[in-house]
C-alpha cells in the first residue's frame, strides 16, 4: 500500500510539473494565431507568454515560503485550482487584455506548482530514491516543453486557439484528485512560524524581480534607456531587500541560510547552467536558418532534439544520482555540457544539421544529469521546514538563468555577428556569432565547475573541523 501511495504522489507531482512547463511552450506556438484573432501586433501579443513567465519569476520564492507557513499540500491544491480555473478564463477571453490577465493568473498557479512540487517530492519518497524522483520530474518538465509546440499546433489546426488552454482543465482536475488522495497531509508541528509572513520583503522582492525580468525581456535583446533604468531599479531593489530581510523578525528568506556553502553553490550553478541552456534556444533557430539554410519544418525538428534528449535521459540520470552521489553526478553533467559547448563552435558548417544535433544532445544530456544532481543536493542540505522557500529559490535561479540567457546571450550573439540586423547577416557572420556565444557558454560552465569544486572542498573542511 505504501508503494501505491508513493506512486500516486509521484503521479500527482509529475502532472503538476508537466502542466506548468506545458503552459509556456504550448502558448508560444499560438502567438501568430492569437495575433490574427485579436488583430494585435507581435509586441502586444507576446505578453501572452511574458505575463505567464513574469508571474512565475516574481512569485515563486514567496509562494514557497507561504507553503512552509500554511502547509505545502494545501497550497499546492490551491495552486492547481488557480491554474485550472485560469485556463478556463484564458479559453473564454473575449479580448487580448483579458487573455493576458488570465495568463498572469495562470502563472500564479504555475509558480505555486513549480515551487511546491520540488518541496513535496523530498517528503513523499525515501531519501535513497530522491535522485530518481528528481530525474522523473525533470523528464516531465522536458516532455511538457517538447510536447507543447507539436500538441499546440495540432489543437490550433483542428479546434482553434481556446483548445490550447482548455487542454489543461481535465489534466488539472486529475492532478488535484491524485494530490488529494495520495500526498501526505501537512504536519502542523513541522510548519514554519505561522506568525511571520514577511509582507514587506515579499513586496520588495516581487518588484525587484519584475524590474529585472522586464529589463532582460523588453526590446528583444536591445538595451535601450528603459532597460538600463529597469536594471538599475532591480539593483537598488536587491539592496533594499537585503536591508529589509536583516531588519524583520520573520524574513521571507533567511540570509543566514546562504552560509550553507552547498546551498549557495547550488543556486549559483543553476543560474549559470540555465543561462547556457537558454543560449541554445536563442541562437539555435538563427544559426540553423541563416548558416545552415534549413527550412522552418527542419528547424523545428532539430530544435526538438534538446527536450527529447532531456525527456529520455531524465529518469536514468536520477538513478545515476542515487548510485554515484549528487556531487559526482553533477560534475559529470557539467563536464558533458562543457564538451557539447566546445564541440558546437568547433564543428564546421559543412557537417550540416548533424554537426549541431550531436553537440546539442551531449549538452542536454549533461544538463539533465546536472539538474537532477543539483536539486537533490540542495534539498538534502536543508531542514524540512524550509523546503518550500528553498524549492522556490531553486526555481527562481532557473528562471533568472533563462531570462538572463535570453537577454545577455542574445546580445553576445548579435555582437558576434557584427551586424545591425541579424536576420540580414550573411551565413559566415551568423556562424561567427554562434561560435562567440558558445565560447562564452563554455566559460560559464567552467565557472560552474569551479564553484562546485570549491564548495565540495569547503564542505569537507567544515565537516572535518566539527
Amino acid at each position: 500500500m505504501k508503494s501505491i501511495s508513493i506512486r500516486g504522489a509521484l503521479a500527482s507531482l509529475s502532472l503538476s510539473m508537466l502542466l506548468s512547463s506545458l503552459g509556456t511552450s504550448i502558448a508560444n506556438v499560438g502567438l501568430p494565431t492569437l495575433a490574427a484573432a485579436f488583430s494585435a501586433s507581435f509586441q502586444h501579443v507576446q505578453w501572452v507568454v511574458l505575463s505567464y513567465l513574469l508571474a512565475i519569476t516574481a512569485l515563486i520564492v514567496s509562494v514557497g515560503r507561504l507553503g512552509d507557513i500554511i502547509g505545502r499540500r494545501r497550497l499546492l491544491l490551491i495552486g492547481m485550482g488557480v491554474f485550472t480555473a485560469a485556463s478556463v478564463l484564458c479559453a473564454v477571453s473575449s479580448g487580448l487584455g483579458l487573455l493576458i490577465a488570465a495568463r498572469a493568473l495562470q502563472g500564479i498557479g504555475a509558480a505555486i506548482m513549480m515551487a511546491l512540487t520540488l518541496a513535496l517530492v523530498s517528503g513523499a519518497v525515501p531519501k535513497a530514491k530522491l535522485g530518481s524522483a528528481m530525474g522523473l520530474l525533470g523528464t516531465m518538465s522536458a516532455i511538457g516543453t517538447s510536447l507543447g509546440p507539436t500538441l499546440g499546433g495540432f489543437l490550433l489546426a483542428n479546434f482553434g486557439w481556446p483548445a490550447i488552454f482548455l487542454l489543461n482543465v481535465p489534466l488539472g482536475i486529475l492532478a488535484m484528485g491524485l494530490a488529494q488522495r495520495f500526498l501526505p497531509k501537512d504536519d502542523p508541528e513541522k510548519r514554519a512560524d505561522r506568525a511571520g509572513f514577511d509582507v514587506l520583503g515579499t513586496l520588495v522582492l516581487v518588484l525587484t524581480l519584475l524590474a529585472y525580468a522586464l529589463a532582460m525581456t523588453l526590446g528583444r535583446g536591445s538595451f535601450a534607456p528603459l532597460n538600463l533604468a529597469l536594471l538599475l531599479v532591480a539593483v537598488v531593489g536587491a539592496g533594499v531587500f537585503v536591508f529589509v530581510e536583516r531588519s524583520v523578525e520573520s524574513p521571507l528568506v533567511r540570509l543566514t541560510m546562504f552560509r550553507n556553502v552547498q546551498l549557495s553553490a547550488g543556486f549559483a550553478m543553476s543560474l549559470l547552467v540555465t543561462t547556457v541552456v537558454m543560449a541554445t534556444l536563442v541562437v539555435g533557430p538563427f544559426y540553423l536558418t541563416g548558416a545552415l539554410a534549413l527550412n522552418a519544418a527542419s528547424v523545428g525538428l532539430v530544435m526538438s532534439t534538446g527536450p527529447l534528449v532531456a525527456a529520455l535521459v531524465g529518469v536514468p540520470a536520477g538513478r545515476w544520482v542515487d548510485r554515484l552521489g549528487a556531487h559526482r553526478s553533477g560534475t559529470l553533467g557539467l563536464l558533458a555540457m562543457l564538451t557539447g559547448a566546445c564541440l558546437l563552435p568547433a564543428v564546421p558548417t559543412n557537417f550540416g544539421a548533424a554537426g549541431y544535433i550531436v553537440p546539442l544532445a551531449v549538452m542536454t544530456a549533461g544538463y539533465a544529469l546536472f539538474q537532477a544532481a543539483n536539486n537533490t543536493a540542495v534539498l538534502a542540505a536543508i531542514a524540512p521546514q524550509e523546503r518550500g522557500v528553498v524549492s522556490g529559490l531553486l526555481g527562481l535561479s532557473r528562471n533568472l538563468g533563462l531570462i538572463t540567457g535570453a537577454g545577455v546571450m542574445g546580445a553576445v550573439f548579435a555582437f558576434g555577428t557584427a551586424s545591425h540586423d541579424v536576420l540580414q547577416a550573411p551565413p559566415e557572420a551568423i556562424a561567427q556569432g554562434m561560435r562567440l556565444t558558445f565560447a562564452v557558454a563554455a566559460g560559464l560552465i567552467c565557472i560552474a565547475l569551479a564553484i562546485g569544486a570549491v564548495s565540495k572542498i569547503v564542505s569537507r573542511r567544515l565537516i572535518a573541523s566539527c
